[in-house]
């Protein structure tokens, strides 16, 4: 293995990396703020990249712009949820039954999206074709793919556009006191439901334009939650429970590393370097390693 072997390998980790810590921090960011454990984000991830193929297909439309496009009608989408489900099993004042009605909720909740989006759009996976899809830039001996470059630099804008709001906006300030203190927050006359309803739906809408910008490289099924989910749970924990730099820092970290794995293992087995990357890290800093104790930012 030559050098230039490395950089590539780097590169590309990196490049897939964005994606993935976008998709975490959405998960992040309803953990940090609800303390709710969502297992169906995969499947918002899902709905968000068939939506940004059927902007595609039906409308022409670009899909790194599809995946912009995407955060609003789920954002929406998050909020409904929110009120219509998760309201129901949060704020009862008994932790442990409350995180179990949550996890049994979420699973439940994306075993129907599953389901349901393999009997409405059938189990063919399917794919959105660009003319940078195939193309790459480079730079000496390294290639850089384009759709996977874009999608990157796509991820850092939106990942620098959730940071800034949670730290410079007063609605930003608000989500973080409910997450840091709720009880303290409602005192201060926030409102720490809504709070909560919006941090599910800036959440999902994260998901969905990762989702969007996914499928720009990637093949689209109903089953491609089940890829990805445990990616987002493992990045979230490397950075810290509710860190959003964290999980940021942690998905970059699982792109590279399940890179570097093909250098010593075969594509089938990439995601076990992933594994041994998380017990390391857990072993010698067990909060993460932008953890101190759970919090929001």
């Amino acid at each position: 293995m030559t050098f230039a072997d490395l950089v590539q390998y780097v590169a590309t980790g990196l490049l897939v990396g964005g994606v993935y810590a976008l998709m975490s921090i959405g998960l992040a960011l309803i953990f940090g703020v609800m303390r709710v454990v969502n297992f169906a984000q995969g499947d918002f991830m899902m709905l968000g990249m068939y939506l940004t193929y059927f902007f595609a297909i039906g409308y022409q439309v670009d899909p790194l712009l599809g995946a912009l496009i995407t955060i609003p009608p789920f954002f929406a989408l998050g909020l409904l949820v929110h009120r219509v489900l998760l309201v129901r099993v949060t704020g009862g004042g008994d932790p442990q039954r409350e995180m179990d009605a949550q996890l049994i909720l979420t699973l439940g909740l994306s075993l129907i999206i599953t389901n349901a989006t393999t009997m409405i759009l059938s189990p063919m996976p399917r794919g959105i074709r660009t003319a940078y899809a195939t193309q790459a830039f480079a730079a000496g001996p390294i290639l850089v793919n384009q759709a996977r470059a874009y999608a990157f630099l796509m991820a850092l804008l939106l990942a620098a556009a959730v940071y800034v709001f949670l730290t410079r906006t007063d609605l930003g300030k608000a989500l973080r006191a409910a997450a840091d203190d709720p009880e303290a927050a409602g005192y201060q006359g926030i409102n720490v439901r809504a709070m909560h309803g919006i941090a599910f739906g800036v959440g999902i809408g994260l998901v969905a334009a990762a989702g969007g910008l996914l499928a720009t490289y990637h093949p689209i099924e109903p089953t491609v939650a089940v890829n990805f989910i445990v990616l987002m749970f493992v990045a979230v924990v490397l950075g810290g429970l509710g860190s959003i730099p964290g999980a940021f820092v942690g998905g970059l970290l699982i792109g590279l590393v399940q890179s570097l794995t093909l250098l010593v293992l075969p594509f089938q087995l990439q995601n076990v370097g992933v594994f041994i990357a998380f017990l390391l890290v857990l072993y010698l800093r067990p909060q993460g390693l932008f953890g101190q104790r759970m919090r929001s930012v």
